[in-house]
């Protein structure tokens, strides 16, 4: 024990040290250089835009420096958010979004603590097939969905196209597989001696689900709605294809279709609505994100 404490505190133990201390600097050097270069590929945009939303449209055409600005303006911030259409885009994408998140919530939970707790016949083989549901691109799906609501419309004549409502219906085919599937991860990390004793004390499967799972899953059914919310707040096909009134479009397709006329582009005003579009995800995931990474990490790694 003394002749290696000996052989440490050497010659030999000094160059290892030192051999280990350098190691250290450069890996802490060339994390922090791609850690830079990550920050600014990803920053840039974003703040091109906001240097373009306070710009005038004179300014944006003039051939001047694109990252200054020389005459400052909220006239683009003013003219969006005193804008009656802007207010029915940003009303439509909220109720959309809030409905989306709840039935997605309540689907999600209720199939991912069946399919992670109740076991049955093929239940593994759902919880799999529920999750490569979400990996079918949203561009194959959107024509057979038209044309489903298309043949709803002369089966009941309920006019099902062009109605912000009907994106209530749609969102969850794309938030509901992925949310089920990271709770499920959630779900089965739980240990079961938690249910079992719930169960043998005479609790219900749903007081066991409400008064157990829910409050110790909590991290992972943020993550799942952070997710839900993003995805119905962002998405663009979808409404692109179901709506086209200018009182029935949400933000993102408002956006575009309102400031883009022909082959004139509103720059300012159409950086001032992407930058004001991103501000509630922003924000949400300003104070959620501990728990949106904590809830993916389970998601992934558990089941």
């Amino acid at each position: 024990m003394s002749t290696a404490t000996t052989a440490d505190s050497g010659p030999a133990g000094s160059r290892r040290r030192g051999s280990i201390k350098r190691s250290r600097r450069w890996a802490m050097i060339w994390a922090y250089v791609f850690l830079l270069v990550f920050v600014a590929f990803f920053l840039m945009p974003p703040l091109y835009m906001f240097i373009t939303s306070l710009k005038t449209s004179a300014e944006i055409s003039a051939a001047t420096n694109p990252w200054w600005v020389y005459n400052p303006t909220l006239a683009n911030y003013v003219a969006l958010l005193t804008s009656s259409e802007f207010q029915i885009f940003f009303r439509n994408s909220i109720s959309v979004s809030v409905c989306v998140v709840i039935i997605t919530m309540v689907v999600s939970t209720l199939a991912a603590f069946s399919l992670a707790r109740l076991k049955f016949w093929g239940s593994a083989t759902l919880a799999t097939g529920v999750f490569l549901t979400y990996l079918i691109p949203d561009s194959l799906l959107f024509i057979p969905l038209f044309k489903i609501f298309a043949w709803l419309n002369e089966l009941t004549d309920i006019q099902f196209i062009n109605r912000w409502w009907i994106l209530i219906i749609i969102y969850p085919t794309l938030t509901v597989p992925f949310c089920t599937w990271i709770m499920i991860g959630y779900f089965a990390s739980i240990p079961k001696e938690l249910d079992e004793a719930a169960i043998m004390d005479g609790a219900s499967y749903m007081q066991v689900l409400t008064k157990i799972f829910i409050p110790v899953a909590l991290p992972g059914i943020i993550a799942a709605t952070i997710f839900a919310f993003t995805v119905s707040w962002a998405q663009f096909l979808y409404p692109l294809a179901f709506t086209t009134s200018t009182d029935q479009l949400v933000l993102p397709v408002g956006i575009v279709t309102s400031l883009i006329k022909g082959d004139v582009f509103n720059w300012g005003q159409i950086m001032t609505g992407a930058l004001l579009g991103a501000l509630p995800p922003l924000v949400i995931y300003a104070f959620l994100m501990d728990y949106y990474i904590a809830g993916l990490t389970a998601g992934a790694t558990k089941g």
